[in-house]
């Protein structure tokens, strides 16, 4: 039997209470956390901290006509502004206790699970230092915007009960790091992406579920590295879990669509996951449905016997149209022993 499903995090419908009482319905009970969908401006993950960045004192856009950085949307410290740099709000905070207060409102009436808690998706500081600024000051950046998101966590669990909250880490641009997609601006790439995601694991209090979504990204539905197989992931995990101070409740693991060997699964079999903590792997596809989905299942249970299921990454850029048939393969795989 599978063990569940989960949702990665954004889910393209109007508004939360849409996601909620959607999802609710069809998957519920599959499911042990429950996002808000990620709607409105964050529905293309870390996009609409672009506009943040730029505006932060300290901080400018690159200017267009810069030829040394041919890639739109960067932005660079302001000359003899680097001491000092200080974000405001980046708007996790509000949008998650924005959230809840529906979430509460609708498992009062019954219309959520009691037994989901309500999961908030964050991106990790590395993901809109690496796409948004520019290389060479982001050994500057990266230390103050990390401080203003730990400051937007605590303002979360200090107002979500701990016993209703889930926290998940969106690992993506680590993953480009350890696959030469990006370039990194700091020594021992492995060591210190680990060292960095234990460190955000250690921020969430005891009591809240804390859970790492690995990916390899979703922009056009194109992954920037196309995977021969599992190890990167597996060794990612591998040297993040022995360094976690707290429990973790989950770790998802995306499984592309053409993963059709038994080789591209077997390093999930050298995954030593703590505890009681759940793997999930993100082996829904849309383009082959259940059928799909059951190979690979079956393919993956060759290398690891546990799991339930998922998507690669979010739903955030695809049309509204297509939830229902993926709220429908979550539920058609998740009850069933495929």
């Amino acid at each position: 039997m599978l063990e569940g499903a989960h949702l990665v995090g954004s889910v393209p419908l109007a508004s939360a209470e849409a996601v909620f009482r959607s999802v609710s319905s069809a998957v519920g009970d599959r499911l042990r956390t429950l996002p808000d969908g990620e709607t409105g401006p964050r529905k293309d993950w870390i996009a609409w901290q672009y506009a943040v960045l730029a505006s932060t004192p300290g901080l400018e856009p690159i200017p267009a006509g810069d030829r040394a950085y041919l890639r739109p949307q960067l932005v660079r410290v302001r000359r003899g502004d680097a001491r000092g740099l200080r974000f405001g709000g980046l708007g996790y905070a509000d949008a998650a206790l924005a959230s809840f207060a529906v979430f509460e409102r609708l498992s009062g009436e019954g219309a959520i699970p009691a037994s989901l808690r309500f999961q908030v998706s964050l991106p990790t500081p590395l993901a809109p230092i690496t796409v948004f600024v520019r290389p060479e000051d982001r050994t500057v950046v990266e230390p103050a915007y990390e401080a203003q998101l730990l400051s937007e966590l605590r303002r979360i669990t200090e107002g979500i009960p701990g016993d209703r909250l889930a926290i998940q880490w969106d690992v993506a641009v680590e993953v480009g790091l350890l696959e030469g997609v990006f370039p990194a601006h700091f020594h021992d790439v492995a060591d210190g992406i680990a060292t960095r995601l234990a460190r955000l694991g250690a921020a969430v209090p005891a009591g809240v579920e804390l859970g790492y979504h690995l990916c390899y990204g979703d922009f056009g539905h194109r992954h920037f590295a196309n995977p021969s197989d599992a190890g990167t992931l597996v060794r990612l995990a591998g040297s993040l879990l022995p360094r976690l101070s707290r429990p973790l409740a989950w770790l998802h693991v995306p499984v592309p669509v053409g993963w059709a060997a038994p080789a591209a699964y077997a390093p999930l079999s050298e995954l030593r996951l703590p505890g009681e903590a759940r793997l999930y792997l993100g082996l829904v596809h849309l383009e082959d449905g259940v059928d799909g989905a059951r190979r690979r299942i079956g393919l993956a249970r060759q290398a690891v016997t546990r799991f339930g299921v998922a998507t690669e990454c979010g739903w955030g850029r695809r049309p509204p149209a297509t939830v229902p048939a993926l709220l429908e393969l979550h539920a058609a795989l998740s009850g069933a022993s495929a």
